[in-house]
């Protein structure tokens, strides 16, 4: 039997590092590594985690409703001792690589809060990167850290809503349902209109004559 999700089995990692003497735990995340078009998101946040402030129903943001995130993400935003969102566009991923941006856009996520809070540790999705701040990566982090999950829902949000404004500037690839990502409709619409400014140029190559 299905059981409604829990927000509280999520902070197993945070209640370890609040045992260790840690204060302000950040949580990073990135949306947008696999679109064909569109920008990658990267969203740095740091929650208040006593019991009383705990925002119900946050969890790894693609197991949240659209509707759900709407509400989660200005949810997140008020409570969040501190957050930060970058992104980088697809001309950059175009020129360094997709690793190498979400890598930077992480890496100016984590400087500008630190301007903000200090940071004592930062949860991370699985990924490694280089920063003054101690970083612990966890496989699969958006779905096991609250923290993280808060961070994945306001990048995808976000981005989301990003890739709804460019539908209505570029129609025909139905961004607004596929957010960029390579649906058959999509790649339709790559094959006889051809890309538009916001598509990724060495993601399209299966699908454009150069």
């Amino acid at each position: 039997m299905k059981t409604k999700h829990d927000t509280m089995t999520m902070l197993e990692f945070e209640h370890a590092k609040l045992a260790q003497g840690m204060k302000f735990i950040g949580g990073i995340d990135e949306v947008g590594r696999g679109p064909l078009a569109g920008p990658v998101v990267v969203a740095c946040c740091v929650m208040p985690l006593n019991d009383e402030d705990i925002i119900q129903g946050v969890n790894d943001s693609k197991k949240v409703t659209e509707r759900n995130r709407e509400i989660l993400f200005e949810k997140i935003k008020e409570k969040a001792i501190a957050y930060q969102i970058e992104m980088l566009d697809e001309k950059t991923i175009d020129e360094i690589n997709i690793l190498q941006a979400t890598e930077n856009c992480m890496a100016k996520a984590i400087q500008d809060i630190q301007e903000k809070t200090k940071l004592d540790v930062v949860l991370i999705d699985a990924v490694k990167i280089d920063s003054n701040v101690p970083i612990e990566p966890i496989i699969k982090g958006d779905a096991k850290s609250y923290t993280i999950a808060c961070a994945s829902i306001l990048a995808k949000v976000t981005r989301d809503r990003m890739m709804v404004e460019y539908d209505k500037m570029y129609p025909g690839y139905d961004f607004a349902s596929n957010k960029g990502y390579g649906s058959a409709k999509h790649i339709a619409a790559l094959k006889t209109i051809g890309p538009c400014p916001i598509h990724r140029k060495t993601f399209i190559t299966h699908f454009v004559e150069n």
